[in-house]
């Protein structure tokens, strides 16, 4: 598994500090370096096509580092296994 998140988080792309919720739209607009608002505009209308938009932007939420480096979906698995 950690070879998997070391090769996210060489993928450049983080949670943004300009978050509605988790921040997806922020890092995406960040590494495209366009204005966050047209990333949400985006999203927006890919969630009215019938899909998986919700779930798609859950699991960028779950394996996007944050600011600090962090993936949440990284460490819940280190807490439910015990390590820290």
């Amino acid at each position: 598994m950690e070879k998997f998140f070391s090769t996210v988080r060489g993928l450049g792309l983080k949670r943004g500090p300009q978050r509605w919720a988790g921040g997806v739209c922020g890092g995406i607009a960040a590494k495209l370096n366009v204005d966050v608002a047209y990333v949400r505009i985006a999203y927006l209308l890919f969630a009215l096509i019938p899909g998986p938009a919700f779930l798609l932007y859950l699991a960028a939420w779950l394996i996007l580092p944050d600011q600090r480096n962090a993936i949440i979906l990284e460490s819940f698995l280190e807490q439910r296994s015990g390590r820290s």
